[in-house]
């Protein structure tokens, strides 16, 4: 049994004070100086010198070679910013602007989950844009990129769609070419804000022509809020380390985790036979092999970036359907995502890339769900195949779920793995009353 966590979502959580620039209550966006949602990707492509225009994108690269000369040699000659200069709010007006609300409607009168995290893949980008942001050149010469979500925790069950959404974020802790990013969501209610999701993203920068690591502008603290900040943004790299050095595929299970899988392995014996080839299902189980769903999907120019490779949103919103199919399917009930961790950008994935996305049930408990869906690329010169992601996605059902049981070593391994990132979610086994109740009836404030 996992630890039971003790926090929950909460207005300043791992980010600013509402003093240092949240503003609440309903704003006009032009007098606050808040991005609307549309004008992120526009000051992204503008940041970059991209175009609209597929047809213009070689040439549009060819200009970014040109901006090799502004990049740092070292991180010492780059002035030091403040986690402040990177801090910025974006307005998703649906409450304000109803021609938005189809693009994130759900038939069940929600918002989409899956445009939420194409939302914040942009905004995180544009957050290290502003860390970096120069004024010795009109174009960044750097190519910034999302390496990493480490963790979203969501504090709400369901988002209501007739109700103005704002994002807010800043640069948390900064490395020599990588980033942290701190992001919370939030939704109005009445007059005021109130939050809904915690994010934590790392960005690396590459140089103009996305080819190798660049430098990035040191981050200096100001205030002990700050350097808490900060401070936990050295414990989650070297949380990060220790999960990859004890991973599965580098190191056997533990003396605890192996008695798990032994004493599982033996309660599908059949107990008429003395044979270990015998199996059968305990009651109100699920063989893991049979809760698999898989799709594929045609990477065309429109879901390209601005460096004219797939959106790494659009990987996440289609990982995260199918992820949601998935527990839909095996739970027999409407799933809630509660908490998405570790997704890790391995390799880009090029305009007209054929994906493969594999969707499994690893593990269960109780009324929880933990999805992992394995992301590839298929090479139509040699037809060999390529990971590129791997997602996380752990969901609670309205009703208690039945056990998944691996039958190989393999999917045994799954299983572990499975457990570990349910084992490290942030989000408490019993969430409060407001998390189950529909948009219009909550007071989540």
């Amino acid at each position: 049994m996992r630890r039971a966590a003790l926090r929950l979502c909460a207005l300043g959580k791992g980010q600013l004070t509402p003093g240092r620039g949240l503003t609440q209550g309903p704003q006009n966006p032009k007098k606050q100086g808040i991005f609307h949602i549309h004008e992120v990707r526009d000051k992204l492509r503008e940041i970059v010198g991209a175009s609209t225009n597929w047809r213009d994108h070689v040439n549009a690269m060819e200009e970014r070679k040109l901006l090799h000369s502004f990049l740092a040699k070292s991180q010492d000659g780059l002035p030091p910013r403040r986690m402040k200069d990177s801090y910025i709010e974006v307005l998703l007006p649906l409450g304000s602007e109803p021609e938005l609300r189809e693009k994130y409607l759900t038939v069940q009168n929600t918002v989409r989950f899956g445009r939420i995290l194409e939302d914040l893949d942009s905004l995180g980008v544009l957050i290290c844009y502003m860390h970096n942001k120069s004024h010795s050149a009109k174009m960044s010469p750097l190519s910034i990129v999302t390496a990493l979500v480490d963790k979203i925790d969501m504090c709400k069950k369901n988002l209501s769609p007739e109700q103005d959404i704002k994002f807010s974020g800043h640069v948390s802790w900064v490395g020599k070419t990588s980033m942290e990013v701190k992001m919370q969501m939030f939704q109005l209610h009445g007059d005021e804000f109130c939050p809904v999701l915690d994010a934590t993203f790392v960005m690396v920068a590459r140089d103009s022509e996305n080819k190798g690591p660049a430098f990035v502008n040191p981050l200096i603290p100001e205030n002990p809020e700050e350097e808490e900040l900060f401070r936990q943004g050295e414990l989650n790299k070297g949380r990060r380390i220790a999960f990859s050095s004890t991973s599965l595929l580098k190191m056997a299970p533990s003396a605890e985790e192996r008695t798990t899988i032994h004493e599982m392995f033996l309660s599908t014996l059949d107990p008429k036979t003395i044979s270990f080839r015998s199996r059968v299902l305990p009651p109100n189980a699920v063989w893991m092999e049979n809760s698999k769903l898989k799709s594929l999907e045609i990477c065309h120019p429109q879901e390209r970036n601005i460096f004219n490779r797939i959106f790494g949103g659009f990987l996440m919103r289609k990982a995260y359907e199918l992820a949601w199919a998935t527990a839909c399917s095996f739970g027999g009930s409407r799933p809630f995502v509660v908490a998405v961790d570790d997704i890790m950008f391995q390799k880009p994935v090029e305009v007209g890339s054929l994906l493969f996305l594999s969707s499994q049930v690893c593990f269960t408990q109780s009324n929880y769900i933990q999805v992992r869906v394995h992301s590839e690329v298929a090479s139509l010169q040699d037809k060999t195949h390529t990971t590129t992601n791997v997602f996380h996605f752990t969901f609670m059902s309205e009703k208690e779920v039945p056990l998944v049981f691996p039958k190989t070593y393999g999917e045994s391994m799954l299983y572990l793995d499975g457990q570990r990132h349910f084992n490290s979610m942030s989000v408490p086994v019993t969430l409060s009353k407001d998390y189950f109740l529909e948009p219009k009836e909550s007071n989540i404030c």
